[in-house]
């Protein structure tokens, strides 16, 4: 839609508003109010509120819905949360969007890992993942970098992989992913389950912003599609703006941009999109009626009949001081007054000290009008402004802040950076899931300010980013000491079927089960422990990928390069046999050395079966007989090392021998089945039996 006002084009995105998943959820709990949402139906405060109004209140578990039905939101939620309602005996109105409602089937039938991408903290996935086998519960990505990350403990789960996607994501998003996976060596099955009325809305938001001034993207804040709006058309057009009440239309942007692009996410009711336009278009007429000095002129002249806002920080010029209170203009029709009491003074210092005429300061509006026409000021907060001012310089400089946590809150816990509290969520209070964050407070930590609300004078910190930041430069500077061909000291961390992963000092390496020892392995814990210290060497590094194999068997000799050094012919040593074949049995005389004792030098007798002179695993002495270093070959002798059997020994063996067989062949006639004759003649007397009466006849 394209509303045209004096000079200004608006236009409205054709795809902004509900998406066909939201506006089936809204109408089904119209029509079955009174009841409750489990969690908010959509991510959109007014839209609730007015839901709220028509009977549709919000509950955070079951056990809160008493005899009311209980509404299922577009987002789904986990087999759980059915089981528990079949249980208790409550009634759902499942309004899950169809489009997430396959992914349910999808995951849960699959025989696969299922990996998500998209946002674990979305209602939406927390669902998705609900519908997975305990066994093999999903794990969420949401980029590439932690993909690759979560293909490291793929392997050690299972090979075969299911991605799916939260509907909402962008595409490109999904697509690196499965890149990542992919690369890691994993069997990926994709199955982009990306709603396409999402990639329509993100591909038009993206043209839109791409030939406008100024772009408004009009949406909840929570809403998880409209914030990746909000990204794409930023990323066109710098000259965007979030708007999430009409309260926060630029209406100063507004009035100077002449080509507007409006997009809407799939949460926003209509009414407040024809809002936002309407507003925008009043704007449009004002402005065709001033010229942009008369506007400029205006908003000087209304700027000094305005008064400030109690707690507003405002500047202003010290005046007069006089022993109580110190008399400030702050540029509007009255004067801002600083009582002693709330001025920030040292001890035994007084106003006269502190404050001179001409002197600019701060100060935060306590009360805007003190009964004689005077706004009352506080400098004693000067502390904390001067702490915001170093926050917001934190954040444009992406600089580290140190804060110590307080306390815990709903969805995370506050900090405080000397004066200034600012809030880190759950999800930015470490590099790994948080459950509790109880187990934070009392702590202090440093943190980068990920988002700052000045005109609220509010920030948002974050402790991830700053624990990612410092592991991207350990890793680069191992990167930097490390070099093909060193050895270094590692630690066992966990083991694979295919080898062990070493720390070695911040980053992982993979010990191939090949190259920990010179003999065959069929396990690593065979030869390694868990948080054993080893040496290793470094084979090969791909910075890249961030990958780096190592080598432990190459810490030794191998074997057939020093043999001279420790075999020789004739020489008896000791050895275990690993393999028996039927023309002889294979000892190990070291990992990696082993040598053949030929069935006829396994004793001075004739042997028929070697598996009955010989076991794997059994430690027996040999002799060497010769070494072929061309061929790599050994050949022992058990034999050799036994002494030959005496005259009168072969004699008594030759004995026992015949005695057996003697044995053997009388056998037969003195365990004849005696009782079994009569079954064999019954027949025979039978038939005789019947024939009797003919023969008289």
């Amino acid at each position: 839609m394209i509303t045209k006002v004096g000079d200004k084009t608006i236009t409205l995105a054709e795809t902004a508003g509900f998406c066909f998943g939201v506006k089936r959820a809204i109408d089904m709990a119209k029509e079955a109010a009174p009841a409750v949402s489990l969690g908010p139906l959509i991510h959109n405060e007014t839209a609730v509120a007015r839901l709220a109004e028509e009977g549709v209140r919000v509950i955070g578990t079951l056990e809160e819905a008493g005899q009311e039905p209980v509404i299922i939101r577009s987002h789904g939620e986990g087999k759980a949360t059915y089981d528990a309602a079949k249980a208790g005996g409550i009634r759902l109105i499942d309004a899950t969007c169809p489009f997430v409602e396959k992914i349910h089937r999808i995951v849960s039938e699959s025989d696969r890992q299922v990996v998500i991408a998209g946002d674990p903290d979305h209602a939406e996935v927390k669902g998705i993942a609900g519908w997975c086998p305990q066994e093999r519960p999903a794990i969420v990505c949401r980029s590439e970098e932690e993909a690759t990350r979560a293909a490291v403990l793929l392997h050690e789960k299972a090979s075969k992989v299911l991605l799916v996607a939260q509907t909402t994501i962008k595409e490109e998003t999904f697509e690196k992913i499965g890149r990542a996976l992919e690369e890691a060596g994993l069997d990926v099955e994709r199955r982009n389950t990306i709603c396409s009325a999402t990639s329509k809305r993100q591909e038009e938001c993206a043209a839109l912003a791409a030939r406008s001034d100024l772009m408004i993207v009009i949406g909840g804040r929570g809403s998880s599609n409209t914030r990746k709006l909000f990204e794409i058309a930023s990323s066109y057009c710098e000259n965007t703006f979030f708007v999430e009440k009409l309260e926060d239309l630029p209406l100063r942007e507004v009035r100077k941009c002449t080509k507007i692009g409006t997009v809407a996410g799939a949460s926003t009711p209509d009414y407040t999109i024809k809002e936002v336009i309407a507003n925008m278009s009043d704007v449009a007429l004002e402005n065709k009626e001033m010229t942009m000095d008369d506007v400029l002129q205006s908003e000087e002249f209304n700027k000094s009949l305005k008064l400030p806002r109690n707690g507003e920080i405002v500047d202003g010029k010290v005046h007069q001081v006089n022993e109580d209170e110190v008399i400030v203009n702050l540029g509007v029709k009255k004067d801002g007054i600083l009582q002693k009491s709330d001025a920030s003074l040292e001890e035994g210092q007084t106003l006269a000290d502190a404050y001179k005429v001409g002197d600019e300061i701060k100060a935060k509006v306590i009360k805007t009008d003190d009964g004689d026409g005077g706004i009352l000021l506080s400098t004693k907060k000067l502390e904390y402004i001067a702490n915001w001012e170093e926050v917001v310089k934190a954040y444009e400089d992406k600089s580290v802040i140190e804060v110590k946590v307080t306390r815990a809150v709903r969805g995370g816990v506050i900090a405080e950076y000397k004066e200034f509290s600012g809030f880190i969520p759950l999800s930015q209070l470490s590099d790994h899931f948080v459950v509790d964050a109880e187990e934070f407070v009392g702590q202090t930590m440093n943190v980068r300010v990920f988002r700052i609300d000045p005109a609220k004078t509010k920030a948002v910190f974050s402790h991830k980013e700053y624990l990612k930041d410092e592991r991207k430069k350990l890793i680069k500077e191992i990167w930097e000491k490390l070099n093909v061909g060193d050895i270094v000291e590692g630690t066992v961390m966990r083991f694979t079927n295919y080898g062990a992963f070493v720390d070695i000092g911040g980053i992982d390496g993979l010990l191939h089960i090949s190259e920990i020892s010179w003999g065959k392995l069929k396990h690593p814990e065979e030869a390694l422990s868990i948080g054993e210290k080893i040496s290793v060497k470094i084979l090969s590094m791909n910075e890249e990928k961030e990958k780096i194999s190592l080598g432990l068997k190459q810490n030794t000799p191998e074997p057939w390069s020093v043999i001279d050094e420790k075999y020789e012919v004739g020489q008896v040593i000791e050895g275990k046999v690993v393999q028996i074949k039927e023309y002889g049995a294979f000892v190990e005389l070291e990992p990696g050395l082993d040598g053949l004792v030929h069935i006829s030098e396994v004793a001075h007798k004739r042997v028929e079966n070697i598996n009955n002179e010989l076991q794997v695993g059994q430690v027996v002495n040999v002799k060497i007989l010769e070494i072929d270093k061309d061929r790599k070959r050994i050949s022992l002798s058990i034999r050799e090392t036994i002494e030959p059997p005496t005259p009168e020994e072969i004699a008594a063996e030759k004995a026992a021998k015949a005695a057996a067989e003697a044995e053997a062949a009388e056998a037969p006639a003195e365990e004849a089945p005696v009782e079994e004759a009569p079954a064999e003649e019954a027949p025979v007397e039978e038939a005789a039996a019947e024939e009797a009466p003919a023969e008289e006849e």
